[in-house]
Formats: C-alpha cells, sequence, structure tokens
C-alpha cells in the first residue's frame, strides 16, 4: 500500500466513522475487535480444524548467530486457513484497522507516519525491536 492509498484510506474512516466517534468509543472498539480476531482464530482451530497450533518450547541455542536461531524457532501454528475462516478472519482484521486508524484520526495522527516511523524503527533496530 502506498502513501495515498493509506491517506485515502484514513480519510474514507473519517468520512464513514459517524456512531462511534468518541475517544472512548474507539478506544473500546478496538480492544473489541482484537478480541474478535482472537476468537476467530480459535474457531478456525478448535471449531473448523482447518489449522493446528502445536505448541512446545522454542528451541534456542545460545551458541549460535540470531540468524541461525531463526530457522529453530516455530510459529506453532500449522496449516492453511480454509476459504471461510480466511474470510472471517481478514474481515476481523480489518475492522480492528478502521479502529486503529479511527484512533490515528481522533489524534491527529497520519497513518502513513505511523508505518513510517515503525518501518524506520525497524530497520534501526532489527532482530532487537522487540527486546
Amino acid at each position: 500500500m502506498d502513501d495515498r492509498n493509506v491517506d485515502d484510506f484514513q480519510t474514507q474512516v473519517s468520512e464513514l466513522l459517524l456512531r462511534h466517534r468518541s475517544v472512548l468509543d474507539v478506544m473500546s472498539k478496538i480492544q473489541e475487535t482484537a478480541a474478535r480476531i482472537n476468537r476467530s482464530l480459535t474457531k478456525a482451530i478448535t471449531e473448523c480444524g482447518c489449522v493446528e497450533v502445536v505448541a512446545r518450547k522454542q528451541s534456542y541455542d545460545p551458541g549460535k548467530s540470531l540468524q541461525e536461531n531463526k530457522s529453530l524457532l516455530d510459529t506453532h501454528f500449522t496449516g492453511p486457513l480454509c476459504e471461510h475462516c480466511r474470510d472471517v478472519l481478514t474481515a476481523e482484521l480489518g475492522k480492528n484497522l478502521f479502529y486503529l486508524t479511527a484512533l490515528c484520526n481522533i489524534t491527529d495522527i497520519r497513518l502513513e507516519d505511523v508505518i513510517r516511523q515503525e518501518s524506520e524503527r525497524l530497520n534501526t533496530l532489527g532482530v532487537f525491536n522487540l527486546s
């Protein structure tokens, strides 16, 4: 998505958000949509069964480099989402993005700036970005 598309999306959200314009409403909707993302993925695992989670302790060898260890780490997520579960999860992610963008609008922050700054931070910190 280029800068113009991000700005267009942010403008579209601003025009469409009518009912939940309060910052309190938007913050609670972000939490609600995050929970719905978790729930839709959980249902893909427990009800549909199109994907699995097989979790165990991550293997990490302190004697190896970070790049060498990367191949040892696992997502614990197995299988492709079926079309239905993919559609549901995509819709829930979209709703979350909508409300995240609405929060950017309320606080007068450009979503494109958030993406750019985070990308710059990731480029600077590399693998140490979450430590």
